[in-house]
């Protein structure tokens, strides 16, 4: 299972930092939205959005009778799912099943709380894994995601393509797969061909990270103020998910706001050492670290803190 292990900031001027842990998937990018399609935000406010809170596995059934998309590239039935942007980092798990040697080929386009993307996972970022105890064959990848903060949701567009559906996986002969189990010789017996096909089911898992992040999603802090986002009704589900085209809803984005400072100044080596620390994290790729520094810091009246993290994270500090 691939699981990309980076940091990410979204400023207004797109600056960002990158480190790549596994030594796979450094030739992909996810902060580099600039391959992702380009989605009318009308089709976007349309689509009903389910609302998942972590911890939470939820199975979604893509078929006929789920909302579809057919922009540029796009080819049917898609997933919209909505996360929250104020529990801290978030791991999520997308697995699409293989049936029949058919399988649903994901790609997944993360928006922030402006609908606005933010990073993108093409359909090789899913790669196939072996069944197990509890699970099938699968195409399969994990995301890490932190929002910063001011958001109150994010949300996750999981759709296939044309340029998809032309190519095919692989899935491990089932023979192979018992004499591994058994220690025996491994047969040499080709592997099934599975197709890509525009329906299937997606097994998504969410956990929340309140210690570590890695791509952050959405603008630190934005100029001016944000224009309201309207979307489609969420609705919870607690069965297989087959999102409909409802009446939008408001929803906005508040502006981040720094915590109460305390009436007391905070002396001047208290002010340094977590000015310092900010530094630190922030030069260390560790921005849900620096954060919390920077909260801190202000809670305990610090006028600096804020100052030192927003230089730092754009390399100036």
């Amino acid at each position: 299972m691939k699981k990309h292990l980076l940091a990410l900031c979204l400023f207004p001027a797109l600056s960002f930092t990158v480190l790549p842990v596994v030594a796979a998937s450094t030739s992909l990018n996810p902060q580099n939205v600039a391959t992702a399609p380009s989605i009318a935000p009308e089709k976007l406010q349309r689509l009903s959005w389910l609302p998942l809170a972590p911890p939470v596995s939820q199975d979604i059934a893509l078929n006929t009778a789920s909302a579809s998309l057919n922009e540029g590239d796009i080819s049917g039935p898609v997933a919209a799912v909505a996360l929250p942007a104020d529990q801290g980092s978030l791991e999520v798990t997308l697995a699409s099943i293989m049936k029949d040697q058919r399988v649903y080929a994901p790609n997944v386009l993360v928006l922030d709380s402006q609908l606005q993307p933010a990073a993108f996972f093409p359909s090789s970022y899913f790669t196939y894994q072996k069944p197990g105890i509890v699970a099938t064959n699968r195409l399969e990848g994990t995301m890490k995601l932190t929002p910063v903060l001011g958001q109150k949701q994010i949300y996750l567009l999981i759709y296939t393509t044309t340029r998809d559906l032309a190519q095919t996986s692989t899935m491990i002969n089932p023979a192979k797969l018992y004499a591994e189990g058994a220690s025996n010789a491994i047969p040499d017996v080709p592997d099934p061909v599975v197709r890509h096909v525009n329906t299937g089911t997606l097994s998504l898992k969410v956990k929340s990270e309140q210690n570590s992040g890695n791509i952050m999603i959405g603008k630190l802090f934005g100029s001016g103020e944000s224009k309201p986002v309207v979307v489609g009704s969420a609705n919870a589900s607690t069965g297989s998910a087959q999102p409909t085209i409802s009446t939008p809803a408001p929803m906005a984005a508040p502006a981040p706001a720094a915590p109460a400072a305390k009436s007391e100044p905070m002396l001047n080596d208290t002010e340094k050492y977590f000015n310092d620390g900010i530094r630190k994290a922030a030069k260390a790729g560790d921005i849900d670290k620096a954060l919390k520094l920077m909260n801190e810091a202000e809670r305990l009246g610090s006028t600096s803190a804020r100052a030192t993290f927003i230089s730092s994270v754009k390399g100036k500090g």
